[in-house]
Parts: structure tokens; sequence; C-alpha cells
């Protein structure tokens, strides 16, 4: 076991009402004198798969939420649809609870739609003792990252976002097409990565997201043009605030999709919207300070550390459990396949993009992983949560490390994962080192979502079966 050293946590929300109500109102005062035509607020959840849920108000009730307001706990057993999954145990089981939602602090911000006369505010819910609620995955990060800061570590972290813009029509087979470029007939079918053109022809759209993140204090850089034609990917800022860089990687998936539909468009996170192209993923860089800001993932000469050994033990071991988090979705596991440049199986190694955890390339203080697996569909509260929990797992347990990958890590053995759903929530369902650091009821709640959505899916009776098998089976 790591030695360890406590230091005293401040949990915003479980500070006292007065307190936070306070803080509260002078968030709501100040924005308030900068947006003086502001009529509306959108206040928001974000739920199992990332999508906010909530309800736009008339803005004199701005300060009504400072005590408080109230959403149903189903909230968090809804599918990828909207609907409450009875099986996850937080509804009508449960007489279909309320539970009290406070606004998180530094979230009152611009909505896309409509900044100077729309608002929007992020909440988060408390249980009935008055703590963070445990089935939201928000909080499930929370705890896992105050663990670590009990012992004296604090993670800095940076998330990197690929999606998709999309024409609004579908081409003559009815498939998902990339959008011509504004105001031309000419649309962008070929794969060209880093293309200047391709920015300059989207350049209405990228400089739009850039100019509402800064309204919305997301510290975005620029989009770069990715591999596929109308792929792009946007990088936010390095933090030391692990919630505020998944607050801000959620804000600005909504405010890409509302941007789009401005110009006429589509955006996507899907994780694999072309069965010939690219997927979407989500790569968060982490490192992890000591108290005293040194990086404790190098040692004195800048080469790995014991620590990072350790972090990638853990990192490595509970991956396999940890995929239902980092692909949640049916669709996520069509990334997964020969070619596409998509780990497959869990494996490290040095400036090297064909391993599951890159170590990049840098100098003694921005010695990091870069965790490549997850889709651009997954919630980021979630992924961040099974880095984190992989880490506390390596420091807690004495795991061995496999040897780093030399090469095209494609073509090497690793630890295998599963690139199937059910496979997936199956190795979930049953790790018991995941369930003890995510919480049982969480883990109760996500599987039964999950599964059930699998379910459906599997019920459905697609084209390409009517078209295999109508006439030869």
């Amino acid at each position: 076991m790591m030695e360890t050293q406590t230091i005293d946590i401040a949990n915003f929300v479980q500070f006292p009402e007065e307190r936070r109500s306070s803080a509260f109102a002078r968030e709501v005062a100040n924005y308030l004198e900068r947006y003086p035509d502001t009529q509306y607020v959108d206040v928001l959840l974000t739920d199992l798969n990332g999508c906010f849920r909530g309800k736009r108000i008339p803005v004199n009730g701005l300060r009504k939420i400072e005590k408080g307001c109230y959403f149903p706990a189903s909230v968090f057993a809804m599918d990828i649809l909207g609907n409450v999954v009875e099986e996850a145990g937080l509804g009508q089981e449960l007489g279909e609870p309320d539970r009290v939602c406070v606004p998180v602090a530094g979230t009152l911000t611009p909505s896309a739609s409509d900044p100077e006369q729309i608002a929007q505010v992020q909440l988060t819910m408390l249980d009935e003792d008055g703590a963070p609620f445990d089935a939201e995955p928000r909080n499930v990060l929370n705890r896992l990252w105050q663990q670590l800061r009990q012992r004296g570590l604090f993670p800095v972290v940076a998330v990197e976002l690929e999606f998709y813009l999309l024409d609004r029509q579908r081409d003559a087979e009815g498939y998902l097409q990339p959008p011509c470029a504004p105001g031309t007939d000419n649309r962008n079918t070929q794969s060209q990565v880093y293309s200047v053109d391709n920015l300059n022809h989207f350049a209405d759209v990228l400089t739009d997201i850039d100019d509402l993140a800064r309204l919305q204090l997301i510290p975005a850089a620029g989009a770069v043009a990715e591999a596929s034609p109308g792929q792009f990917e946007i990088n936010l800022h390095h933090t030391d605030n692990v919630l505020d860089a998944c607050d801000d990687a959620l804000a600005l998936k909504r405010l890409v999709r509302t941007v789009a539909e401005k110009h006429k468009m589509h955006a996507t996170f899907m994780a694999k919207p072309y069965e010939e192209h690219a997927g979407s993923g989500m790569h968060i860089h982490i490192s992890i300070l000591d108290r005293h800001g040194k990086n404790v993932l190098a040692d004195d000469s800048g080469e790995d550390s014991a620590t990072l050994h350790r972090a990638l033990a853990g990192m490595i071991d509970l991956m396999p459990a940890s995929m239902a988090l980092l692909a949640p979705n049916v669709n996520s596991y069509r990334r997964f396949q020969p070619g596409m440049y998509v780990p497959t199986q869990a494996s490290w190694g040095h400036n090297n993009r064909t391993v599951a955890l890159r170590i990049p390339c840098g100098d003694r203080d921005s010695h990091r992983v870069e965790y490549r697996v997850a889709g651009a569909d997954a919630n980021p509260y979630l992924v961040m949560a099974a880095i984190l929990a992989g880490i506390l797992h390596g420091l807690d347990n004495d795991l061995p490390l496999q040897e780093e990958v030399e090469g095209n890590g494609l073509e090497q053995e690793g630890v295998p994962f599963p690139i199937r759903q059910s496979d997936a929530l199956w190795e979930f369902a049953e790790n018991e080192s995941l369930r003890a650091l995510l919480g049982a009821r969480f883990c109760h709640v996500y599987h039964a979502c999950k599964h059930d959505e699998l379910v459906q899916f599997e019920r459905l009776i697609t084209d390409t079966e009517i078209e295999w098998m109508l006439k030869n089976a």
C-alpha cells in the first residue's frame, strides 16, 4: 500500500446552505449585470449518457434556485432515448421521488442558442440526507477525485473531443454524408488529415464555435481538421479541476451541436457514423502533482516513476471492466475494428499512437498519460471516473505491469478488452474492484440502463438482415 497523507477538501455542495446561496446570489448578480436582457434560463442536469435534462424558466426564477429546485431521481435511470428504465430502481419502485438539485458554482453562462436572452446553469442532485446523490455521474467522479486529493495527489487533465459535421440530407442510398462547403456545391469526400482547406471551408462554423466557447468561458483551443471528411477535433486546455474539465467538455458538445444547427448542418459525437471512415474518440491527458506542484509521474531524471508504473498497471487491469463506460452504446463498438487506428487491447508505450495508454513526448513537468480508448459518445464524467478508479486501484494493489509496446501496438498482444457491448456489460457487472470504487448503487443503475438499451437494440430487425436473409435463408 502506498503511504498517504490526508488533507481537508472543500466540497461546495456540502457547504452550509447560507454560504452556497450567497455565493450563487453573487454569481447571478454579476451575470445579470453583464447580460441585462436575459429573459430565460435553462436549468440542466446531466444524465448517465451525458445528455442534458432540464427545463427553461423565466429569469426571475433564477434566484429561487439558490436553495435548490426539484427533479426526479429517475433522471439518472434514463436510457439514451430519455425513457426511465424501471429495473434501475430509481423510478416507480421508490415512488418516483424528487430530490433537491442545487446549482453548480461557475456554470451560469450564456446559452449558445441565444446568448443575450437565454442563460444556462448546471445543477447537481443531493440525496435525502443532503449528501451528493450517488447515482449521478458527476458525483461518482467527484468522490474518486477527492480520494486522490486526500492522498496528496492532484490530477491535471485535458480533454480532446472529435466530432463530425454532417449534411442534413442523406445521400441517394439513405446514408449520412459530409456537408457541402457553405455557399458551394463542393462536398469533401476525401480523407485529408490536418487539412487547412477544410478549416477554410468551414471557417464560419468553427469561428462561431470559438466565439461562443469564449463567451461560455470554455477554455478550448481552435479546431483541427481530422483525417476524415467533415471530421474535426477540439482540445480543451489542461486544468487541475477535474470536474470543471468534464463540465466544459459537456458544455462544448452542446455548443457545437447548436452552432451546427444554426449553419443548417448537424454535428454528431456518435462514435462511428461512417462505416468506411475513422470513428470519433475522446482522448484524455492526465498528469498528477504532489502538494508542492511536482509531477509524480516522472522521477528526478525525467523518466517514468514507480507511481506512473503503478497507475498504468491499475488502469490496464480495470480497462476490460471499464469498457462499458468508455464505449457506452452499441455503435461505440464499431470503432474497435482492425485498420481503424483504435487500440483493441489494454497496452502502453512511449510516443506511440497505437497503444491504449500513450506516454507523449515532453519535458519532466509535462510527463503524462494519454488515455486513448473512449469514444466521443461517452460521458466525460464516467470516462474520467474510470481513469481515476484505475489509478487508485494501481496505487492500492501490487499489480504486474506488462512490457511497454514497441512498434505497432495494433499487431501485438496486450490485455484483451471486450469489443462487444454484451461482453463489456458482463465484465462491468463481474468486477468487484471497480464496483467498490464507483459505488454499488451507481453500478446497478448503470448496468440496468445499458442492458435495457442493448435488449431494445437486439430486438430490432435491420434492413441488412432483410436484404441478406429474406430470400436466402
